[in-house]
């Protein structure tokens, strides 16, 4: 059943720029395409920042500081008053015009400071601004309403996948544990809606799980790789620099199960962890040790996931 469209607003502009990197100019009308994003915008394409909005407000207040920036300025599709975007959670889906958008990303990393952050000492867009896709296309003009509806609470989960492997990210190997792991979620009815393949180490892998987590809000996480005794193996100490929260027994139970397997089974160091409501989950890194280490798992994590959503309650241990 659909949420309850609760939340309104109004548009107040439609920006584009023909070039990425630049501010983006107001329009009497966009054409959005599903799949795709505004015809004539450089942000456009078959990925998951199809469509960046910031809320009137925010831009209002900053202006009030004296930043003085005109709509486009932080390079913004859609511009809307009434609705606060940074709160509404990922799936949320956003009816405007004739189209309909759907939330992908809350926030983002700023790569390089814009003239905006060089004359205020900061920029708004990656606190305050939120990513779509065009789910359904059509026209949006300014002084279209717009329609925030929640995520429904029975949608399916959504998960990523971090292969982490030194060789794999230098192009020398096939990975194929990243491809098994994407596979065995998908039909257990989970929407992979990432995968990557890093290097070996703890930055940047530590930084992508942040991303993935606060970002795009997925409900799992699971990583193939970087849990062995190597120097490089940093897949477990990254994962604990971003966890809130500790699930042990997660990886406990793989260990307990996969040294019915093999004894080797003991050196494995992964870990799973909490971060707000995303479940990050580390797996060895062959195919085989992935099939096998999430095939013991996959059955049980759907009560947890729910737990985390707030969508079930946790519920006490019969007898005893």
């Amino acid at each position: 059943m659909e949420e309850k469209r609760n939340l309104a607003g109004i548009v107040r502009a439609v920006c584009i720029s023909k070039e990425r990197g630049v501010k983006k100019h107001p329009v009497k009308e966009g054409y959005f395409i599903a799949g795709f994003g505004i015809e004539g915008d450089a942000h456009g394409g078959k990925w998951h920042r199809q469509v960046s909005l910031l809320s009137y407000d925010k831009i209002k207040a900053f202006n009030e500081q004296g930043a003085n920036v005109a709509d486009g300025a932080f390079g913004e599709n859609l511009v809307a008053e009434g609705i606060d975007f940074r709160s509404l959670p990922v799936g949320t889906r956003l009816y405007a015009g004739e189209a309909v958008l759907e939330m992908t990303q809350v926030g983002k990393e700023c790569h390089s400071h814009c003239a905006i952050y060089q004359r205020m000492g900061e920029c708004i867009m990656p606190r305050e601004g939120v990513f779509a896709q065009v789910v359904k296309g059509g026209r949006i003009r300014p002084g279209d309403g717009l329609q925030a509806e929640l995520p429904a609470v029975g949608r399916p989960f959504t998960a990523a996948v971090v292969t982490v492997s030194d060789t794999g990210a230098r192009g020398e190997r096939v990975d194929e544990s990243g491809p098994e792991a994407k596979k065995m979620l998908e039909a257990a009815g989970y929407r992979v809606v990432e995968t990557m393949v890093l290097p070996d180490g703890r930055k940047q892998l530590a930084a992508q799980l942040v991303r993935l987590a606060d970002g795009r809000q997925v409900d799992l996480i699971v990583t193939s790789g970087g849990t062995g005794f190597s120097r490089r193996d940093q897949t477990p100490e990254a994962t604990m620099e971003v966890a809130e929260r500790v699930a042990p027994g997660i990886a406990e139970f793989i260990r307990m199960k996969s040294m019915e397997v093999t004894e080797r089974a003991m050196l494995s160091r992964g870990v799973a962890v909490i971060r707000k409501g995303t479940l990050i989950v580390n797996l060895p890194g062959s195919p085989k040790a992935v099939q096998e280490s999430l095939g013991f798992i996959l059955g049980f994590l759907g009560h947890g996931l729910e737990v985390l959503r707030g969508s079930v309650s946790e519920c006490g241990r019969q007898g005893g």
